[in-house]
């Protein structure tokens, strides 16, 4: 369902927590409507932050208003596709924050209703919004690195005290560990640059953490061609960690850090010479910071305005579940987030 550019978007968000104030501040002036949220003070005061908008009574009533074009659904992995298939069902437009869901068996639930429905879904990946990742694909589409052979990537942060008591250890409302939290990122940059991987081999486990989920990933993926993604994901890297390096036949990217305690956003492309030897270099930083959540909203407010099927959505997060779920029972992690 398209919309004209006169009617202005109005949208609901549910979760105020961090991301759902994220997701706030990446709105236009006039989107936001109402905000809902279990804990009723924390969406009293995503209202009172936006200086506009109403308190929803109950998510039903939140998720039908005539009063809301789109949600945003911000909540805790458990819940996620549960109240986007509830909007969809509503035909209501959704962004859905990664993963979508903890099983298959929830996103193939919420992928039926939405094929029966006028609403779009975008899933957040909003790490393809980062500038450094923007230019890598700038750089690969225009061929400055020839032919794509492999990636290496790592992801990683540090604990706190108390980490493996916080939700993301609890399977129920998390879905897993690290590998469908910070993993799955990784998994759909992957495929954004070397496509579909149908052959899966990697192990998850618990090294450190004191936690029946994972705290360590580890993936080799390969496409039909052969293209190999290599990937790495800890929750005990101490200091936190973005790399991402794309191999092709001419010349390699490098991105590191994602600002913030990642330290400066960079892009490193070394272009190989006829003769070989060490590459011509350019190197790109990015110091003002994190763009990305509002370049990933404006991308859904055009797929809405355009009837357009979003991208990253309900496709590439299924092709991410399906890798965490491969990997998470071929190591033995009885996660009640996979049942069906």
């Amino acid at each position: 369902m398209a919309m004209s550019d006169s009617k202005p978007l109005r949208f609901a968000i549910v979760g105020c927590g961090l991301i759902g104030r994220k997701r706030l501040a990446s709105l236009r002036p006039g989107q936001f409507q109402v905000a809902f949220d279990l804990d009723r003070s924390r969406a009293e005061a995503m209202v009172k932050m936006a200086g506009c908008g109403s308190v929803g009574t109950s998510l039903h009533d939140t998720v039908r208003s005539p009063e809301v074009d789109a949600v945003i659904v911000s909540t805790l992995n458990g819940s996620l596709a549960e109240i986007a298939t509830h909007a969809v069902a509503c035909d209501k437009h959704v962004l859905i924050e990664k993963p979508a869901a903890t099983s298959l068996g929830q996103l193939n639930r919420l992928i039926g209703i939405a094929e029966k429905s006028t609403a779009l879904v975008r899933v957040g990946y909003n790490h393809r919004y980062h500038p450094a990742l923007q230019k890598a694909r700038e750089l690969v589409d225009a061929g400055a690195v020839g032919a794509l052979m492999f990636i290496r990537a790592r992801y990683g942060h540090g604990g706190r005290v108390g980490y493996d008591r916080e939700w993301r250890a609890v399977p129920k409302l998390s879905g897993g560990g690290e590998l469908i939290d910070q993993g799955v990122h990784l998994i759909d940059l992957a495929g954004w640059f070397l496509g579909d991987f149908p052959t899966v081999e990697g192990h998850a486990a618990t090294f450190y953490w004191d936690m029946p989920v994972d705290d360590n990933a580890f993936m080799s993926l390969r496409t039909a061609a052969g293209q190999t993604a290599w990937l790495q994901v800890s929750c005990s890297e101490w200091k936190n960690l973005f790399s991402f390096e794309i191999y092709g036949r001419t010349g390699k990217i490098a991105i590191d850090g994602l600002g913030g305690s990642y330290g400066v956003e960079r892009l490193s492309y070394y272009r190989m010479l006829p003769e070989m030897g060490p590459p011509e270099t350019t190197i790109w930083e990015y110091p003002r910071g994190d763009d990305s959540w509002r370049l990933e909203m404006d991308d859904f407010i055009e797929d809405i305005r355009l009837g357009r099927t979003p991208s990253p959505g309900l496709k590439e997060a299924r092709a991410a579940l399906e890798i965490v779920e491969k990997i998470y029972r071929a190591s033995g992690f009885g996660v009640p987030g996979l049942q069906p």
